[in-house]
């Protein structure tokens, strides 16, 4: 059941990741664009605000994706030198202590958003852009990259509570292509 799930949040995931690059790569777009357009006096106006708001968005939504896919950044020069059975271990508490952060995360970007909801706000830029149409997708992001966050580590508590190690360590460990270097 928990492989089950942590597949599902995959293939989710891989669809929010090709909806996020083809967000960016439009992002892209529109900023070369714009850039061309500068050469003939003439520009769009705001392509670096609306290209800020497409990378947050992107980050937060993409953390969710590079979890799963093992993308996320871990010094583990420890970890390399234990058994199977403690690198699992090490990753279920790994994986509790990023929960804890992004949980935490998420919790205080409620506050942001909603008094933008609340004032109205607005950026203090030439497009004036309502900060809430981009500050709530944001909180989305992070609230999902919790959800998910929460989730795996509960799937993989529950593989090492069945002894199950090496399922942990292939859905919550380090990318395979690091063990050649240690």
């Amino acid at each position: 059941m928990e492989l089950v799930l942590i597949d599902r949040l995959r293939r989710i995931n891989r669809a929010v990741a090709l909806l996020v690059g083809l967000g960016l790569l439009g992002m892209a777009g529109f900023v070369v664009f714009d850039i061309i357009l500068r050469q003939f006096h003439a520009s769009f106006g705001g392509s670096e605000e609306l290209a800020g708001y497409a990378m947050a968005l992107a980050t937060s939504w993409g953390m969710a994706y590079a979890l799963l896919e093992l993308g996320h950044i871990r010094i583990d020069l420890i970890r390399a030198k234990l058994g199977q059975g403690m690198r699992a271990v090490s990753d279920v508490f790994a994986m509790v202590v990023l929960s804890g952060v992004v949980v935490t995360v998420a919790i205080k970007c409620w506050p942001v958003v909603e008094r933008a909801i609340d004032n109205g706000s607005r950026a203090n830029t030439p497009l004036a852009t309502p900060l809430a149409w981009v500050q709530v997708p944001w909180f989305a992001g992070w609230v999902w990259f919790a959800f998910v966050s929460c989730a795996l580590t509960l799937c993989i508590l529950s593989l090492l509570v069945r002894g199950q190690a090496a399922s942990v360590e292939a859905r919550a460990g380090v990318f395979a292509e690091q063990d050649e270097f240690l």
